[in-house]
């Protein structure tokens, strides 16, 4: 294939959906589609502890999907760019067809 990826990008692009590979992930992603929420307000919307939320933040931040800013003695988290709303958007879209 002429137009094939680096082998370092194909490995990226895999961890990437290793990532999405996981419903509570997914779930958070979603949350968090129309605005910036603390860990409690997913919690909450989640029908979830505090700590298997923080748990998955740091993943999907790790992975750049995520990102937070501090708001006082809050960490406030939101999606990291359209990107991964458009992963999601088209990725149901799959699913739905």
């Amino acid at each position: 294939m002429k137009n094939r990826p680096k082998e370092a990008s194909i490995e990226k692009l895999a961890d990437l959906y290793k990532i999405f590979g996981d419903a509570t992930r997914i779930r958070i992603m979603y949350a968090l589609m129309p605005g910036e929420m603390c860990v409690q307000d997913i919690a909450d919307s989640l029908n979830m502890t505090q700590s298997a939320i923080s748990h998955q933040l740091r993943i999907l931040k790790t992975s750049c999907l995520v990102k937070s800013r501090r708001e006082g003695k809050a960490i406030i988290y939101s999606l990291a760019d359209t990107h991964v709303s458009t992963i999601l958007s088209q990725g149901l879209d799959h699913v739905e067809e």
